[in-house]
């Protein structure tokens, strides 16, 4: 049996926050923040990685792009379960990727970049594969909570103070969708494997200059498209299990109950989606004890809830990246 991570303390939680709010803030800005050296922030940085699986990874806010993320439930034999679910995380445009309901079940989500991507694995590949018995693609309709936010706003390892000399210049609102070119697509394609890469191995790998590598980190920074997230392993912060919660919603309902997801401590990501559940979230509880008191306690009593079903995550293959190696 793996040995569960070792806890983390105050300086982990608030290094791993201040990576969510700036994962390419430097460790000296960091260490200043903080109150300890940047050479504390670094030694700190490589054993969380280690140990609790820390990765700084560059992601692509679709919704910018004008693009819509779906949900993929794919019912497939026990034996074909991990296959499909590594076959998956191989693609660039998939995240999120759990086994779930025994093992009988591969959860994903599915970020396509063009209609035809869309078509090729739902219509073509997917229904092609042996020993995949169901497909079923919810499309999100509206995040409350996900996205650039993650479950790390919420540990409050950080005071106001820091959480405002670390967080990033405010968005630019845009009514129309960005456009990337070759350029923005391969830098990219380097962030998502770590978003800490030093801006001289972008510009060599790239082949701009350092000034042009800085100059499209900012525009694709301020225009939404591109956001850091601090990828971890939900157990080093006392979640012991995870789930998917699949909510039918009275409509006039749906947005109040979706607001209030949002807001507890236990949920990860929650949307709004097609399907015969109008609602979907993604939680994490300390273990099966605390899972059933939020349920009955919390969800059940939210007005509005018609039917819950839920899901527990027996192993996640792949969040923002995939390192089978790990």
């Amino acid at each position: 049996m793996t040995a569960p991570p070792p806890p983390l303390d105050t300086l982990d939680l608030a290094l791993i926050q201040a990576l969510q709010f700036d994962g390419r803030a430097p460790f000296s800005r960091i260490g200043t923040v903080l109150g300890v050296s940047d050479q504390t922030v670094a030694r700190r940085y490589r054993r969380l990685r280690s140990t609790a699986g820390l990765r700084v990874v560059g992601a692509i806010d679709e919704s910018r792009l004008g693009l819509t993320t779906w949900i993929l439930r794919l019912g497939c034999t026990p034996d074909a379960a991990e296959q499909l679910a590594a076959a998956l995380a191989r693609r660039p445009d998939t995240a999120y990727i759990d086994l779930v309901a025994g093992g009988t079940e591969v959860m994903c989500a599915m970020r396509p970049r063009s209609r035809r991507d869309r078509d090729e694995l739902l219509l073509g590949k997917l229904r092609r594969t042996p020993r995949v018995v169901s497909v079923a693609a919810h499309c999100l309709l509206h995040l409350f909570y996900g996205g650039a936010l993650a479950r790390l706003d919420k540990i409050h390892a950080l005071t106001a103070e820091q959480q405002a000399a670390l967080r990033p210049a405010p968005v630019e609102a845009g009514s129309r969708p960005v456009t990337l070119d070759p350029d923005d697509e391969a830098l990219m394609a380097l962030l998502r494997r770590d978003g800490r890469t030093p801006l001289g191995e972008l510009r060599l790998a790239t082949g701009q200059s350092e000034s042009a590598v800085r100059r499209r980190l900012e525009r694709l920074r301020s225009s939404g498209v591109l956001y850091f997230e601090a990828q971890h392993d939900h157990a080093s912060l006392g979640q012991g299990i995870g789930a998917m919660l699949w909510l039918t919603v009275a409509p006039s309902a749906l947005a109040d109950v979706g607001e209030a997801l949002a807001s507890h401590w236990e949920v990860r990501f929650a949307a709004a989606t097609t399907g015969p559940a109008n609602l979907v979230a993604s939680v994490g509880c300390a273990d099966t004890g605390a899972f059933y008191r939020y349920l009955s306690r919390t969800v059940g009593a939210l007005p509005g809830v018609r039917t819950v079903e839920t899901a527990l995550t027996l192993r996640t293959v792949k969040q923002l990246t995939y390192e089978p190696a790990r």
